[in-house]
């Protein structure tokens, strides 16, 4: 562990610190932001009359359109003198989220993806190539800086450039990657098509550190098997912090959340109620240590479930599920609620089709309609029409039979649907057009 006096506390422990350190945050966010302010003013809340952790129902919730809606700083509790740095989201649809960071925040950033890197079995004597966006996006700083912290040899190239990356990998004798789960794929078909000569598992690489999008553990299989490293997940918000909220251990059965800086709860994305620990539904974090840009009870639109156990590897920290898909990314398909996740998961246990899809939603009259693109094994392109047919049924009957939903199968040859070096595009929704 990176820091065993907080992954290891007692759970009563956790609790009590947690109490603390919410009364600081909420107060914080109160007597130094004027939307936090209003905002529990309106809902009847007073920090000062905080006093248990079920207090926090009382609290109003966070979403993206409040921070969207106070671009760029509005959302600031510190003076922009002690801010030292912001990230963004992308602003496609509306105004970019913005969050800033004090020296302080930066520091906790940096713990939280050490931790995260320690719980893959890394060490200072490893080397870390990040190849996740620097910029904006906090995955290529939040990775370097947390790679730094831990004492690792950080090299920070950044996203695309396969070549150069497999370069790197050789020369640096790279022995950790970080990247998209999609983008790990990417290399591994780069490798099949254009370079048969280079042999990753001859290579020091062993640890893949995947994240910023949801991914399935077929998805992992494939990873592992066709890189031959361990794929480990890393989850995280840029509303929140950035990667490191929350990482999987070597044991891969689910991903501890650092609970001294986040305080996390399910509830019923429909109605807001907080859902008893193990049920699934949406996670909202508190900050509690954050300086710069508290968030308090941010509504992340991500689905998992909470729960805790005796981990093999000794952390007490609250574990969730891989996040299966998100409530605003949820499909419903005449009637039938569809993550992207659960159709890649689909696809990926009929034999014969690559991890490479797109779906496209659409609709006739008053009615959706689902076509699903999926690349196949180049070898059934060069085999009877039959074979094809034969597995266009297959999936099919699968997607009737695991989804619920009927959908048009289209088959394709591999690299014909488009890559990216960052997140992947799954989801083309023609609806709204």
């Amino acid at each position: 562990m990176f820091n065993k006096e907080f992954e290891a506390m007692p759970v009563a422990e956790i609790k009590k610190l947690q109490l603390e350190r919410l009364k600081w945050s909420l107060s914080h966010a109160y007597k130094n932001n004027r939307f936090y302010a209003r905002q529990f003013d309106a809902a009847g809340f007073n920090p000062a009359d905080f006093k248990s952790l079920d207090d926090m129902r009382r609290v109003p919730f966070l979403n993206k359109q409040n921070m969207r809606d106070n671009y760029p700083y509005g959302l600031f509790a510190t003076p922009l003198k002690d801010v030292v740095r912001v990230h963004s989201s992308s602003g496609t649809t509306g105004n970019a989220t913005v969050v800033g960071y004090t020296a302080s925040d930066i520091n906790v950033f940096a713990e939280v993806v050490a931790r995260s890197l320690a719980s893959y079995g890394a060490t200072p004597d490893d080397i870390l190539q990040v190849a996740y966006g620097y910029g904006l996006f906090t995955g290529g700083l939040g990775l370097h800086y947390g790679g730094e912290k831990l004492g690792c040899l950080t090299v920070p190239i950044s996203g695309g450039n396969t070549e150069r990356q497999l370069m790197l990998i050789k020369d640096f004798g790279t022995s950790i990657l970080a990247c998209t789960p999609s983008y790990a794929l990417n290399i591994a078909d780069y490798l099949e098509k254009k370079r048969p000569d280079y042999d990753m598992k001859k290579t020091s690489l062993r640890i893949g550190v995947l994240g910023a999008e949801p991914w399935s553990e077929a998805m992992r299989g494939e990873i592992e098997q066709r890189l031959g490293i361990q794929a480990y997940d890393i989850y995280g918000l840029s509303e929140v912090i950035g990667p490191g909220v929350s990482s999987e251990c070597e044991a891969k059965s689910g991903l501890h959340v650092f609970e001294d800086h986040f305080y996390v709860e399910i509830i019923d994305p429909d109605t807001g109620e907080v859902l008893p620990e193990g049920e699934k539904g949406e996670i909202v974090y508190t900050s509690l240590t954050k300086q710069a840009c508290p968030v308090i009870r941010y509504r992340s639109r991500d689905i998992t479930r909470l729960y805790r156990d005796s981990c093999s590897c000794g952390r007490t920290m609250i574990k969730m599920e891989k996040v299966t898909g998100r409530s605003d990314d949820m499909l419903i398909i005449r009637g039938v609620n569809i993550f992207p996740s659960q159709i890649e998961s689909v696809l990926m246990e009929v034999e014969g089709t690559e991890p490479h899809y797109q779906i496209i939603v659409d609709r006739s009259g008053a009615l959706d309609d689902v076509e699903v693109k999926v690349e196949v094994a180049e070898d059934l392109f060069s085999d009877e029409l039959k074979v094809l047919d034969n597995l266009k049924t297959k999936i099919m009957e699968r997607f009737r039979n695991v989804l619920g939903i009927s959908a048009k199968i289209t088959l394709v040859e591999p690299l014909s649907i488009a890559r990216s070096e960052g997140k992947a595009i799954r989801v083309v929704d023609k609806r709204h057009l």
